[in-house]
């Protein structure tokens, strides 16, 4: 991976090289002792495109979220580097009045980088108007007040889809569908150049999650904006990505075309992921095998040696257990292609 002003230069919007989000676990009430930490992101390697959309893959608990939060600085890594357009953001914080805090630079690129969170009931305050919540930013930056920060607001709903008329209303007002458009208002309020959409239909019903995803699209064609989509939704990730990075136990295990990834997964992770999507075809449904894996995820506090997949891989050989793999390139696809696995170094 490049860093630095090479990190822009060749398209890659967003490098990130061995980011680790590590938690403390303390034992104790009044005097706490540090007992060991929960390994939720150990040593993620990701490049996002401009233009792209890539998607983050893997089940409930592997890291994704919290991946997302770090490379937004809204979770402090623990170590490794975050470049953003070829300037690297963990190293833009510094120790304020007892606790870490960002400074000015850090603060000033966030503009760039914005989030829609997953639910859309929690992430919206309740005893705010949309045009309050939608206007935060403008108003916290200086950009707009005033009559004009509420025509902006106005502009805003009116490009996701909602009535400009409904900025003096509550979120308890609104469906789901609807919070959640004004939560992409809001992260289109600063013109960002990425949006990490951390889970946004997971909250949604069925008949809303078509809605948003192509609301999505739009967008991005219409500003040009980078994505970094997070989802379980294997179908939802297929339908709206570029590129898609599967992650298991806080690490990337491969990273592949979408196309390619699904008629032609390499790691045997991504495999027992892909057999367990539904096929809308009866004769297709009937003679597909499925993969089931035994056992359940390893706890991040006490991560398996070796491959974090091996307890669980029907294909684990002896090297598997001692040795972890590295995420390197691989052949016998279409564009680049990386994998995590003895078997297909």
């Amino acid at each position: 991976m490049k860093t630095g002003a090479g990190a822009s230069s060749n398209g890659t919007l967003l490098s990130v090289r061995d980011l680790r989000v590590h938690f403390p676990v303390r034992r104790g009430v009044l005097f706490q002792r540090e007992i060991g930490s929960v390994r939720a992101v150990d040593g993620v390697d990701l490049e996002v495109r401009r233009g792209e959309t890539l998607g983050l893959v893997g089940e409930s608990g592997c890291g994704k979220s919290t991946t997302g939060r770090a490379i937004l600085q809204l979770e402090r890594p623990t170590s490794g580097e975050v470049w953003f357009d070829g300037e690297e953001l963990t190293s833009q914080w510094r120790w304020r009045l007892g606790r870490w805090a960002w400074n000015d630079r850090l603060r000033d690129l966030r503009r760039r980088m914005q989030m829609i969170f997953q639910d859309p009931y929690a992430s919206l305050d309740p005893r705010m108007t949309v045009e309050s919540i939608v206007g935060e930013p403008l108003y916290t930056f200086g950009i707009a007040s005033g009559q004009d920060l509420r025509r902006r607001v106005q502009e805003l709903l009116e490009r996701v889809g909602m009535d400009p008329r409904y900025v003096r209303r509550y979120p308890h007002e609104f469906s789901g569908g609807q919070r959640q458009r004004i939560g992409i208002a809001r992260a289109l309020a600063l013109e960002p150049e990425l949006i990490i959409a951390d889970e946004p239909i997971s909250a949604l019903d069925v008949s809303i999650q078509a809605q948003i995803l192509n609301l999505l699209q739009r967008l991005q064609s219409e500003l040009g904006l980078t994505y970094l989509f997070i989802a379980h939704d294997l179908a939802a990730v297929r339908h709206t990505s570029d590129r898609i990075a599967v992650m298991y136990l806080g690490r990337i295990v491969e990273v592949a075309e979408a196309r390619e990834l699904y008629h032609r997964p390499a790691h045997p992770y991504t495999k027992a992921l892909i057999s367990a999507v539904p096929i809308p075809d009866p004769k297709v449904e009937r003679t597909r095998r499925r993969i089931l894996l035994s056992g359940d995820v390893p706890s991040p506090m006490h991560p398996p040696a070796g491959c974090p997949f091996h307890p669980r891989c029907p294909e684990a050989i002896d090297r598997c257990r001692v040795e972890t793999p590295r995420l390197v390139r691989i052949g016998g696809g279409e564009g680049d292609r990386l994998a995590a696995c003895h078997l297909v170094e």
